[in-house]
């Protein structure tokens, strides 16, 4: 076995929007890392975390994107299906008045409770999975992820479409818990936590109204995110809603009375390129004693002002206590941009056994 575990960090796909002018954002990344090209060799990752939007729908996303979503995912031929750990993203949510989240649930599935949908065997799982698909965890090594979904938030019944508070990031008050009592009966592991949002003021435009733009009058608009005045747009770049309270920063409280809780948070939800400061903030930052790491997006005409396309791949070592963090281009140069790399104290070393 060897002494690297390589994990490919991904989002924002939305692989409808793309295909609508004849790009498959998946197809391109998968083909690109899996055999890589003149410029950059094939990348043997382990296993990919996959942070959401998927569905590139502005409305609800529907069987027929699900199984577009489904599809493309059968361009993996070095790996399985199961080798992706999934969460949803705001695009990704199902309807106020819908089952919750059934499109997710039902065509991404990462409990693997709809096969013959979404092709994940729970039984083909490297690692296995633990809790549901809202909130669900796996351990590689001393690794240990926590996987939260985004949700609708029902108090608000305004936004796009048929979505709740859109684009404003929501988890319950139930997942919030069962993430801090995860953080807390493990501290002996390197914690890496997983969200489609950012938490509040930690990368590229993660602040109050930072997802916005203003015009020439000084009213806000469209930008990174969507401007929807009947709903929240102060919050439309983090994760603003926990069990109901808006602007919550439960997560941002709790990781500031306890530097080090946790090594890493992976998100995405803006895209922008990697060279974009926004705000004053990275798509790496530090905070808390953690490192936070936007991934976004492989999408490059979602959001086009500001979507380039590019994941991320991490590298851990046994016996280190460093990753190494690398920016993976999958626009118009499909190559590791060099000048992006970064290696991250993660406090504690990796073991994988």
């Amino acid at each position: 076995m060897s002494d690297q575990f390589i994990l490919w960090a991904f989002g924002d796909a939305h692989i409808a929007t793309d295909m609508r002018r004849n790009r498959n954002s998946m197809k391109e990344a998968i083909e690109q890392i899996e055999y890589g090209n003149n410029d950059c060799p094939a990348v043997d990752w382990d296993i990919a975390i996959n942070v959401g939007d998927m569905s590139g729908s502005q409305g609800l996303p529907d069987d027929e994107e699900g199984q577009m979503v489904a599809d493309s995912y059968l361009y993996l031929k070095k790996h399985n299906r199961e080798d992706i750990y999934d969460i949803c993203g705001n695009h990704d949510r199902s309807g106020l008045n819908e089952p919750k989240n059934w499109w997710f649930q039902k065509w991404i599935d990462p409990i693997g409770k709809n096969t013959q949908y979404s092709g994940v065997n729970p039984l083909k799982r490297k690692y296995n999975i633990s809790g549901t698909w809202e909130r669900y965890s796996f351990c590689v090594g001393n690794l240990l992820f926590l996987m939260m979904s985004d949700i609708n938030e029902p108090s608000q019944k305004k936004g796009r479409g048929d979505f709740g508070g859109n684009p404003g990031g929501v988890v319950s008050m139930e997942t919030f818990q069962w993430w801090k009592d995860n953080v807390e009966k493990n501290q002996d592991k390197i914690i890496i936590s997983a969200h489609h949002y950012m938490l509040k003021d930690t990368t590229v435009a993660s602040g109050e109204y930072e997802g916005l733009q203003k015009d020439n009058k000084g009213n806000y608009k469209t930008y990174y995110h969507g401007y929807y005045p009947q709903s929240t747009p102060k919050g439309t770049s983090y994760l603003y809603w926990t069990g109901g309270i808006s602007d919550a920063m439960l997560f941002e409280n709790y990781l500031n009375e306890h530097p080090g809780a946790i090594s890493l948070w992976l998100g995405g939800h803006t895209h922008t390129r990697p060279d974009d400061t926004t705000g004053g903030k990275t798509h790496i930052e530090n905070k808390w004693g953690t490192t936070f790491i936007n991934v976004a997006a492989l999408s490059k005409h979602h959001a086009f002002l500001t979507t380039y396309p590019m994941s991320r791949v991490l590298y851990f070592t046994e016996g280190c206590s460093n990753v190494l963090v690398r920016c993976l281009d999958h626009d118009n140069e499909k190559r590791f941009l060099d000048k992006y790399d970064k290696v991250i104290d993660l406090g504690k070393k990796f073991y994988r056994l």
